[in-house]
């Protein structure tokens, strides 16, 4: 279960309503830096950009790779842990707007995770610690720390196992 807040609506389907949900010159802003950083081949300066100017929670060592797509609507309410690789054109998204409501959730991305490529991560979910996201996949539900999930609709691939003594 996604951990989202649903705000339903009234006439026009909740997109229409965009600008009554959020400042116009908030999303303009979050255009350009998110642009800027999407092209930016310098991972600190990405990593810098997005905490300044967009309030994610970003940690050290944290790499966001070429064409990353944070959430333009609310960025703050991405949480990506340290050490982590977020592959080519991830999708990470904190909002969703319906026909009649829209839905907001924070994402929390532990330590030492591996997103492939191409993944699309929805509002509300929980990435544990060293879990590895395959390319491609459409994360709408937690993973567990440690496991391996892939495909549309995501399944549990591999789950950590405890050492062996």
């Amino acid at each position: 279960m996604r951990r989202t807040t649903k705000y339903p609506v009234q006439g026009a389907n909740s997109l229409w309503q965009l600008y009554r949900t959020v400042s116009f010159w908030k999303v303009l802003k979050n255009v350009i830096i998110i642009q800027i950083g999407r092209y930016t081949p310098f991972l600190p300066l990405k990593r810098w950009l997005y905490r300044t100017f967009l309030g994610m929670n970003i940690g050290e060592q944290t790499a966001l790779a070429f064409m990353v797509m944070p959430d333009i609507l609310f960025p703050e309410k991405i949480h990506i842990g340290r050490n982590c690789v977020i592959g080519y054109n991830t999708t990470i998204l904190a909002h969703e707007y319906l026909v009649d409501e829209y839905r907001l959730g924070d994402v929390v991305i532990g330590d030492e995770v591996m997103i492939g490529a191409n993944s699309t991560i929805l509002p509300g979910v929980v990435i544990g610690d060293r879990a590895i996201v395959a390319a491609g996949t459409v994360v709408h539900q937690d993973v567990p720390p440690g496991a391996m999930v892939a495909g549309c609709p995501m399944r549990i691939v591999r789950r950590n196992e405890p050492p062996s003594d």
